[in-house]
């Protein structure tokens, strides 16, 4: 019946001995990819999900700018625009020619920020967990992001047991809720492991 304002910091003090600290171990994508459009504009992709073809899911900006068959460029990576899925997302083909999209996305994407983050970050590895392991999210699970190596030990010491999982964080991290009754709002899903 009382509340107390605790930190993370303070969370080896309020777990127990044989309580299960459950963390997402995922590690962001620099998927956030600055293009240039034929006419010589702006564009931007950010890879949300690969599906099985080669294809994906993204967000494009300016979507309504970039018609189907479009080809976005940058150095060492075309992106092709393809179907309109709605709210801006796309199905997209990137074409690294015979390097892994990974290796080329370390080179050319950005993390992909929240909005309240105005600037990018000079080290992309602040906006990953401690125990960041397989790159599959979109985006950080935030709340890991307070979990130190530090407060990691002090939970160890306490007898406090850790397991990961698997949750590839996505679109709606993205999305605002934009409807006046929550049980209306879309949630898209999100797999895991």
């Amino acid at each position: 019946d009382t509340f107390e304002h605790r930190r993370v910091v303070d969370l080896p003090d309020i777990l127990e001995p044989g309580d299960l600290l459950v963390v997402n171990d995922t590690r962001v994508l620099p998927a956030r990819i600055p293009l240039v459009r034929p006419t010589g504009g702006a564009a931007e992709v950010l890879l949300l999900e690969a599906r099985d073809d080669g294809t994906g899911d993204a967000l494009v900006r300016p979507s309504k700018k970039v018609p189907a068959g479009t080809l976005l460029l940058t150095e060492g990576l075309a992106v092709e625009v393809g179907e309109d899925l709605g709210e801006g997302r796309r199905v997209v083909r990137p074409d690294t020619g015979d390097r892994p999209l990974l290796d080329v996305l370390a080179e050319v994407g950005l993390p992909p920020l929240p909005p309240y983050i105005e600037e990018q970050i000079d080290d992309p590895e602040r906006y990953q967990t401690v125990f960041a392991d397989r790159p599959v999210s979109a985006a950080a699970p935030t709340a890991g992001l307070h979990l130190t190596g530090a407060v990691i030990a002090r939970l160890r010491e306490r007898g406090i047991e850790m397991a990961t999982v698997e949750l590839a964080v996505g679109l709606d991290t993205f999305r605002p809720v934009q409807v006046d009754r929550l049980d209306e709002h879309v949630m898209h899903s999100e797999w895991y492991s």
